[in-house]
């Protein structure tokens, strides 16, 4: 049997995009980060203090430019113990990329513009 264990984003800004995760969704680093010996790559893994997923964050020396992302159709998610206090955060950091009230999520945006899903607890 297989279990989950990280999902990579591939990130252009490291430091950017470890502040953003940790202020909008509490994430932190876990373990060591992974750095290649000539410099090439950086490798953080993220937890939420809560489960054993991670989120694998990426930096590519050699890749300079904007990541294809697509039609932004792959997203992660996460769920929120306190979703009017979730949306009201990430309303206030501006980074809310669409709601959709009908069916009580909404989505947030990283510095890449990748997309993450915001759910609440049912």
């Amino acid at each position: 049997m297989l279990t989950f264990n990280h999902f990579n984003f591939n990130v252009a800004d490291l430091d950017k995009s470890l502040a953003f995760y940790k202020e909008a969704l509490g994430l932190e680093p876990v373990g060591e980060r992974k750095a290649a010996a000539d410099g090439s790559f950086i490798i953080v893994y993220l937890g939420d203090g809560k489960t054993d997923f991670r989120l694998e964050l990426t930096w590519l020396r050699d890749h300079p430019q904007k990541y294809d992302l697509g039609e932004c159709e792959f997203h992660l998610a996460l769920r929120a113990e306190d979703y009017e206090a979730a949306h009201a955060k990430h309303a206030a950091m501006g980074c809310i990329c669409f709601e959709n009230p009908a069916m009580g999520i909404y989505f947030v945006t990283d510095p890449d513009g990748y997309w993450i899903e915001i759910i609440p607890t049912r």
